[in-house]
């Protein structure tokens, strides 16, 4: 199986997950007079939109290049990761606005089998996002770790609305707010993880430079390649889940132009093949002088 499909049913474990948390949360929230539950419900909603975004952009960027995209459709997953981002600070702007609201409206406590429903919950959430980051970090998808991170803060989120109807539970008449301070703290939480999604999309936009270990691997390969004296500069930058690589080789300067060309292909078919997740591969001859 390709990194792609694997992606791709990651993806559709993550939307079945989600959507089964949201019905659930949503009744027990309503049904058991907890507004953490309900805003966790509305964040287990959004992840559902923000996985069908991620499945989107994970299937445009596996097209294959064309006339006007001749490295391919990979950016579209960071593109996309943006999109989750947007949908996640949206939520948790709407947790905050409405938890801030029922703060000062007197309601009932939480139902105590609310706690019961949670518990399980997070465990199920936590064990979603180490799956789901495993297969993200096997794939190399920034949208699948975006994903990842859904179900994590969908965990804290879960663990706050824990706290607050323990609170408000515990403490009785006069501590009804916990619940909702709970779902305060779950917003803030969410708009966090928010930033740590985005910052790694915006470096791969950006082409930022975060490969050393791969550079390491690509000059390891590189000189194992009959001809190749060294190599100088390495430039990678990625799109979806490959990595497109610039390389300057150096071979011996009294060889012909012929010769350097032959060298030039077997070193790209030797890293190719000793480092799968590499896309387009560029090798610039150097004459060792």
């Amino acid at each position: 199986m390709t990194n792609e499909q694997t992606a791709i049913r990651t993806t559709y474990f993550s939307i079945a997950g989600n959507a089964s948390l949201a019905i659930i949360k949503g009744l027990a929230g309503f049904f058991g007079n907890s507004y953490a539950l309900i805003a966790d419900a509305i964040e287990s909603a959004t992840d559902i939109f923000s996985s069908f975004l991620v499945l989107f952009g994970l299937k445009y960027a596996n097209r294959p290049a064309d006339k006007n995209h001749p490295y391919g459709h990979g950016r579209a997953e960071p593109l996309i990761t943006f999109l989750v981002v947007g949908v996640l600070i949206t939520s948790a702007t709407i947790i905050a606005y409405e938890s801030i609201k029922n703060i000062g409206t007197p309601h009932e406590l939480p139902k105590i089998w609310t706690l019961l429903v949670l518990i399980p919950l997070i465990i199920w959430k936590e064990i979603s996002f180490q799956l789901v980051m495993k297969k993200a970090k096997e794939t190399n998808s920034s949208s699948l770790k975006a994903d990842a991170w859904h179900h994590r803060s969908d965990a804290i989120s879960s663990v706050a609305a824990l706290i607050g109807i323990s609170i408000a539970l515990y403490f009785g008449k006069g501590y009804e707010s916990a619940d909702d301070w709970a779902a305060l703290f779950a917003s803030g939480f969410i708009l966090y993880n928010s930033y740590k999604i985005f910052r790694p999309a915006l470096g791969e936009i950006m082409d930022e430079h975060l490969y050393d270990d791969l550079i390491n691997d690509i000059r390891k390969v590189s000189l194992t390649v009959d001809g190749v004296v060294g190599t100088e500069k390495c430039f990678i930058r990625k799109a979806g889940m490959k990595y497109h690589v610039d390389l300057h080789a150096t071979v011996d300067a009294n060889i012909s132009v012929k010769h350097g060309h032959d060298i030039a292909h077997k070193l790209k078919d030797a890293l190719r093949n000793d480092i799968p997740q590499l896309g387009h591969v560029l090798i610039h001859i150097e004459p060792n002088e």
